[in-house]
């Protein structure tokens, strides 16, 4: 059965004893005809996925999460991750519900987008595809491959050089990269950029004073070291643009099998720090 939150003081509390387990949760409300036809699955989703905390909140007696959280009609259901929103399914639709929890968690348990960083998590579910470009990826090794950890992979065309740009879709704060790509052609000198009106080319990546450079060494390559960013100069971003300047041998091309984003958003809202604009508490606005 789900856990119900019984008032708005427990909700970052149910949040944070789930630690980095995927939740999610139902914003519900008595009155709602589609909530009361949904519920009966929701918690036969509860029964078969085991590993994810499942959470209702009633937005009469919850109503300053529901407000925190951008809830608007009922149902929405929203998942988090070391109490971070990364989805949402609005409306009494089980099988769109099912297919973003199996999408979020991996398909079965909740190994879906761990990261192995404390307290942050692979941004991919934040990255907008439509705000992504790559100059210079090869047409059978295009960028959309180095997004996951599949068996596909990115490389360069022409020369070893790479512009890839990530857009997300919601401001974030970026911890590090995880980057997994073969010693011999994965890639050596990135240079990093922020927050830029549009994609720079090779020119202006290669004479632009970046907000970081990193020169990588093979160990950096497994795909399991997280390579840290300065972390205090990546706290506002809205798009990333990295440029690979060439490759640890100075191959023909470079690969790049799968390349991470860690880190976090700053659109999540802290019950602790949710002030009142006017009146108390069960007073109306």
């Amino acid at each position: 059965m789900p856990t119900v939150v019984p008032d708005d003081s427990r909700f970052q509390v149910e949040l944070s004893n789930a630690g980095s387990r995927l939740v999610v949760v139902d914003f519900t409300a008595s009155w709602c005809g589609p909530c009361r036809r949904i519920a009966p699955f929701f918690e036969e989703l509860g029964r078969r996925y085991p590993a994810i905390i499942f959470l209702k909140v009633d937005v009469d007696q919850c109503p300053e999460t529901a407000t925190s959280q951008g809830v608007t009609s009922m149902p929405t259901f929203i998942f988090y991750k070391n109490k971070m929103k990364i989805g949402q399914v609005s409306g009494a639709d089980s099988a769109a519900l099912e297919a973003k929890v199996k999408e979020l968690s991996g398909g079965e348990g909740d190994e879906g987008s761990e990261s192995g960083v404390h307290g942050h998590v692979d941004l991919v579910s934040f990255i907008s595809k439509s705000a992504c470009e790559c100059l210079n990826d090869s047409d059978d090794h295009p960028f959309a491959n180095s997004l996951t950890s599949g068996p596909g992979y990115l490389e360069s065309d022409c020369d070893e050089q790479l512009i890839m740009s990530y857009g997300f879709n919601q401001a974030v704060k970026l911890h590090s990269l995880k980057i997994s790509a073969p010693e011999d052609n994965g890639p050596k000198t990135l240079k990093l950029f922020i927050n830029q009106p549009r994609t720079l080319d090779f020119d202006q990546a290669d004479s632009s004073e970046p907000v970081q450079i990193l020169e990588l060494k093979p160990e950096d390559l497994t795909g399991e070291k997280p390579v840290l960013l300065r972390y205090v100069k990546f706290q506002n971003v809205q798009n990333l643009q990295i440029f690979v300047k060439d490759n640890q041998t100075g191959a023909e091309t470079t690969r790049i099998n799968h390349l991470a984003i860690i880190g976090s958003t700053i659109s999540m809202t802290n019950m602790s720090d949710f002030k009142r604009v006017a009146g108390k508490k069960g007073e109306s606005h």
